[in-house]
């Protein structure tokens, strides 16, 4: 796997989270520094950084609010200081959402949701793309949310950013495309880790709900992080260098 990256890093937005820091192990584990944000939790991001570096590459945590271009231009530039450019933007980032149907979603968690993962990533990008224009190219990978293609009651919270997400992703690989900019998403099925681990552990999710959702899984079984990060490492690789605009749901077979 070593040489399958550009000279410099992949920067994982959310590295700290728990299907982030396995995207960045990955990603360390395929031959590529890594640099990955966190708001609060320091600690985590630590621990990527460790394991990252355990694989003989380089890493490097940067505290970052999504929500304040300032921060993350601030961020951006400590990661090109640390890897001398950064070659992918990994886009894990994301809050922690209700579950509730969207007639009773408030207006404050809509708008809450957009700014952190629209908003943030749409940030992101006008800080990245200036640099990976100026480098020769570079590519976006984001986490979306299988349920594009089934819609989960209660998670519009989730899967209805993510899905703005999406046409931003095409966006940016029609308008980039000229400067060797690619941008594809993984779509994010039922995974162990990151929210959907969270929100078990807190009981929201009743024995007739896993049921019911494992019934619309055809492997019949819930993912795991590493197999998400799998899917991340391959977008981007130089494997594929001449895909950009597509997405691949690692998701069980979900919505078919």
């Amino acid at each position: 796997m070593r040489g399958q990256f550009p000279d410099g890093a992949a920067m994982v937005f959310g590295g700290s989270g728990g299907i982030g820091q396995a995207v960045a192990l990955a990603l360390a584990e395929a031959g590529t520094n890594v640099a990955v944000t966190f708001r609060r939790n320091e600690e985590a991001a630590s621990a990527a950084v460790k394991a990252i570096e355990a694989t003989g590459v380089l890493g490097s945590k940067h505290a970052v609010d999504v929500t304040d271009i300032a921060q993350i231009e601030r961020a951006f530039q400590e990661a090109v200081s640390a890897h001398g450019r950064i070659h992918t933007v990994v886009w894990a980032a994301g809050p922690l959402v209700t579950q509730v149907h969207l007639a009773d979603t408030s207006l404050e968690e809509w708008r809450r949701a957009l700014d952190v993962e629209v908003s943030g990533f749409f940030a992101t990008s006008k800080v990245a793309i200036p640099h990976f224009r100026e480098n020769g190219g570079g590519s976006f990978v984001t986490l979306g949310s299988a349920g594009h293609t089934r819609w989960p009651q209660k998670d519009g919270l989730s899967v209805a950013p993510k899905a703005a997400i999406e046409s931003l992703v095409r966006g940016i690989a029609v308008e980039e495309g000229a400067h060797n900019i690619r941008a594809n998403s993984v779509l994010v099925g039922v995974i162990e880790a990151g929210m959907f681990k969270e929100l078990l552990h807190q009981g929201v999710f009743d024995a007739a709900w896993i049921a019911e959702t494992r019934k619309m899984l055809p492997l019949v079984r819930w993912g795991r992080p590493e197999e998400i990060a799998d899917a991340v490492v391959f977008f981007a690789s130089h494997r594929a260098s001449y895909v950009t605009g597509q997405s691949i749901s690692v998701s069980g077979g979900f919505g078919i």
